[in-house]
């Protein structure tokens, strides 16, 4: 069934109309007005509070490499519960939900593949996959609805397959961290399944953008006490440090600028051999070849910085992978 949009069901006016960021060009935004649909049973409308800005939102922005524009972007946002239909009682993870609570959302899923009806706690591989603010923009405009992404006033949460979570307990800065950090936790759990990760394994962060920087926080939260930070940047291995990196390496430090240097000083920092571990955030290609040659013989890597197709790069694997019998994740 459908409600009109002039009242919440906690009391108080609903808007008619929302303006939305859209991204219309390359580079290239627009505020516009839209009407908010009529609210179902099934629908929640969330007052926007706050959203960040990810690296794949730029690359949206430089390039439309998803093939999206027009698209209202933002996929890492937070707000507060202004409608809530009558048939949602609580959140993805089983909370009870009310007018006035936070939200946060994740993906969504088809639940028709092969993935969301044999493997349900791995929805996030769903051959299908949405996300606000990003892929499932496309489901949103068929449906009418362009309050999808959380560049905007209003966020309107519908249909099948989508997650949410309330988040009462986070301020605003944290919930905009959220998903970034619930994918750096991912990224943990991920290390942790190859038996590679412990208080005492020597780990390589190589990329110490948002993404990296995220990653070094949940892997001294998760007792990694020996991170060894790697950036081209002084600036952010300055933060890494703070944040508890024990060790940096910048490619541009005159004893660090070639790949032979930066070995050499990460096996003096590694027990001789190389790291045990080693974590790939950079988008870089390049980057992403160098990293296997800082791996000791039977340790490991997660990729975790290609979010777009942003290139190529060629390895040895008999010598990069197979020789070394290296465990790798994505």
């Amino acid at each position: 069934g459908s409600v009109g949009n002039t009242a919440a069901n906690a009391g108080g006016p609903l808007p008619k109309t929302a303006h939305v960021a859209m991204l219309t060009g390359p580079k290239h935004f627009e505020v516009k007005e839209f009407p908010v649909p009529e609210l179902t049973d099934d629908d929640i409308l969330v007052r926007v509070e706050g959203a960040g800005v990810c690296g794949t939102d730029v690359h949206e922005w430089r390039a439309d490499p998803f093939g999206l524009i027009p698209v209202v972007l933002g996929h890492e946002g937070t707000g507060e519960v202004v409608y809530l239909g009558k048939n949602i009682k609580k959140d993805t993870a089983g909370n009870p939900l009310k007018v006035g609570d936070k939200l946060v959302t994740s993906v969504i899923s088809c639940g028709d593949c092969y993935i969301c009806r044999m493997v349900p706690g791995r929805t996030n591989l769903c051959d299908a996959q949405g996300v606000f603010g990003l892929i499932g923009d496309k489901r949103g405009t068929a449906e009418g609805n362009r309050l999808n992404g959380w560049f905007s006033d209003y966020m309107l949460i519908r249909g099948k397959g989508t997650t949410y979570f309330r988040v009462n307990e986070l301020n605003l800065n944290q919930r905009m961290l959220l998903e970034l950090a619930t994918v750096c936790v991912h990224a943990l759990e991920r290390g942790q399944s190859t038996g590679l990760l412990n208080f005492n394994s020597k780990v390589l962060l190589q990329g110490c953008g948002p993404v990296g920087l995220m990653m070094l926080c949940v892997l001294r939260a998760a007792g990694i006490n020996h991170v060894i930070a790697l950036d081209g940047n002084e600036d952010r291995l300055k933060l890494a440090q703070v944040l508890g990196a024990k060790s940096t390496i910048c490619f541009k430090r005159p004893d660090e600028d070639t790949l032979d240097k930066r070995v050499a000083k990460i096996k003096e920092l590694a027990n001789g051999v190389g790291v045990d571990f080693a974590y790939q955030c950079t988008g870089a290609p390049a980057a992403a070849a160098d990293i296997y040659s800082y791996i000791r013989r039977g340790g490991g890597m997660c990729e975790m910085g290609f979010f777009v197709i942003n290139g190529e790069y060629c390895v040895n694997p008999q010598l990069a992978m197979c020789n070394k019998e290296i465990n790798i994740v994505g």
